[in-house]
């Protein structure tokens, strides 16, 4: 952990003094409950402005081998490799008009993704596609996600539009019931949900937001109707209009420069500024990233996996922010790799790279920002990993521009209120035409967890009832006792990475081994009570104690918007390329103890 200029002691409790007092100057006593789901509250945000109405169709009957529930990379990969293991009959439901799960949904101007295309877009070795650029926008990701969709076959028995609306197994014919919102009713033998971490919409629960008269939609719901333009730019509509954008993570980092382009006036409104980093996006080629021999994307894949989870490589062939940084992931992407010997030494050591880090973010802050007191707003003082990191060569320069206006609401904890013709900050009111909201997900809730998909397994059980006294009960965040059949892709109980997509293919690889060996089975799919036991136990043994680095953190929804995160053993403990070497090891020694005959239960 090397930091460019030594740390006195002073100005170190200098810096947590002032960490301190801006965390307090945002928390909100009503935490969490300051969003509003869109679904339930204002419906139209969450329609679909991409496919419009659903056409009509008679309700699906039949039997599937496997229900796949999200059509989004988890999906997918999911589909994709339960072809590849000669599963015949797969359906993927997805609610949008086709496939892409978070790109097909987030089309707003200027959006990328902030993984290096050549690891974050899956499969490219089996497609043969080498991404033209080193952050790929987002339609070129969507187009990928559809070229995996139609080489794998899954448009042949897909339900778009369609929502999963229950799951009950059915212990006599030993498969699970399906039904949607069209009113499809079908068996599947095997269900693989993929409903993905980013699935529900959120907007801040400002008081008036029902009386404003101008425009409002959210990012994940662009509406270039009224906009104009595309995601490239160009939003001629906006040329005479004010324009608020409420959020600055990563999606309005991304946006705010393609607004401040085109809109008469653009209103920034921030609670706690993004940290910035350098970006230096560019076009590739694939003599770039060495795209010369099959199995070149997995290798650059894996290298960036094993740096980012604190392991040590001969060679970094990403060379980004996210690498040269990875050590600071740590109170996020827990993994031994990175500790080790004196924990207070280590500590020590962790801090001083971490501020000398926020110092170097802040420092660049003042290199780009002319205003002073606009710069002062936009430095972050907090810990890197508190909040998402940001990339951006164009975000910070934004607020040089004459018809840019960034107010900050950290005391006011936010908007406080809207009014017809715009919204109040403190004494003033800031007229508006048009409010977009770039306030992101309720991160890791997916209709399973929240209860708005029920699953009931053996004996009607209901898995969120299952789980609500004691926490999640899985056997390597797959399978649980009591859902036979059922393989949840996701982040529960498994181990997480910033690059998500190759942490979803992993878990698609292993979904698609437990359905073959099933099947060649004729077996069902089961860890027993003791397998769950040990797996939690395995979690728990060293599981790092970060509560209290969360508990400091400015408010956001790493830690429940200052509540903290439970001190709970929640991921695997060594970090996700150990995680998934460990899935490899046991299908090859183990997978065949959570198999049991299709009409027998296990304890």
């Amino acid at each position: 952990m090397a930091h460019s200029q030594p740390l006195t002691p002073e100005a170190l409790a200098e810096l947590r003094e002032r960490y301190r007092a801006e965390r307090e100057r945002r928390v909100r006593p009503d935490g969490t409950r300051q969003y509003l789901r869109a679904e339930a509250e204002f419906g139209s945000y969450a329609d679909d402005p991409h496919a419009g109405p659903a056409a009509e169709r008679e309700p699906v009957r039949d039997s599937v081998d496997v229900a796949v529930v999200g059509g989004g990379f988890g999906g997918i990969l999911a589909g994709a490799r339960l072809r590849q293991q000669g599963v015949e009959r797969v359906r993927v439901v997805e609610k949008g008009g086709d496939f892409g799960g978070t790109w097909y949904w987030n089309r707003y101007p200027g959006i990328h993704c902030d993984v290096e295309s050549h690891v974050y877009l899956p499969m490219l070795d089996e497609t043969g596609y080498v991404p033209e650029w080193k952050y790929a926008p987002g339609e070129e990701i969507r187009r990928h996600a559809v070229r995996i969709a139609e080489k794998s076959d899954l448009y042949a028995d897909a339900l778009f539009s369609t929502a999963v609306t229950s799951l009950t197994w059915d212990e006599t014919a030993q498969v699970w019931i399906v039904t949607t919102d069209r009113g499809d009713e079908f068996r599947a033998t095997y269900v693989v949900t993929a409903t993905g971490t980013l699935s529900e919409l959120k907007l801040p629960g400002i008081p008036g937001i029902e009386k404003f008269r101008g425009r409002t939609f959210h990012t994940s719901r662009w509406d270039y109707a009224y906009t104009g333009g595309t995601a490239n730019g160009g939003l001629t509509g906006l040329a005479d209009q004010r324009v608020g954008v409420v959020g600055t993570g990563a999606t309005g980092v991304q946006v705010v420069p393609m607004l401040a382009e085109d809109a008469g006036h653009l209103y920034v409104f921030q609670r706690t500024p993004s940290s910035v980093d350098v970006r230096a996006n560019r076009r590739t080629t694939a003599g770039d990233v060495g795209a010369d021999h099959h199995g070149w994307a997995r290798e650059r894949r894996d290298n960036f996996l094993r740096i980012v989870s604190g392991e040590s490589v001969d060679e970094d062939l990403v060379a980004d922010r996210w690498t040269s940084s990875a050590a600071l992931l740590e109170k996020l992407l827990p993994s031994f790799s990175r500790r080790g010997g004196d924990p207070a030494a280590f500590e020590a050591a962790y801090e001083i790279a971490d501020a000398a880090k926020m110092n170097e973010l802040r420092a660049r802050v003042d290199e780009i920002v002319t205003d002073p007191d606009t710069a002062a707003r936009l430095k972050p003082w907090y810990r890197y990993a508190c909040k998402r990191p940001t990339f951006s060569d164009l975000y910070l320069q934004t607020f040089n521009r004459d018809n840019v206006t960034l107010v900050d609401t950290a005391d006011t904890h936010g908007i406080e209120r809207m009014t017809e013709h715009g919204v109040v900050v403190g004494d003033t009111e800031y007229a508006l035409d048009c409010l977009i909201f770039a306030t992101g997900f309720s991160v890791g809730v997916s209709g399973i967890h929240s209860g708005r998909l029920p699953v009931r397994g053996r004996g009607g059980i209901l898995l969120r009832d299952a789980w609500a006294a004691r926490g999640p009960r899985t056997l390597h965040g797959f399978t649980s006792n009591g859902f036979p059949n059922l393989i949840q892709l996701g982040g529960v109980q498994s181990a997480g990475s910033v690059n998500y997509t190759h942490v979803l293919d992993e878990h698609a690889v292993h979904a698609a081994a437990l359905v073959a060996a099933a099947q060649a089975e004729s077996a069902v799919v089961e860890p027993s009570r003791e397998a769950e036991d040990a797996w939690l136990a395995a979690l728990a043994v060293n599981a790092p104690d970060h509560e209290w680095f969360h508990a400091e953190c400015t408010p956001g929804y790493y830690n429940a918007e200052g509540r903290g995160r439970p001190n709970r053993p929640t991921a695997y403990p060594h970090g996700a390329a150990a995680f998934h070497a460990l899935l490899e090891r046991w299908r090859e020694e183990s997978l065949a103890e959570i198999l049991r005959p299709r009409t027998s239960a296990r304890a």
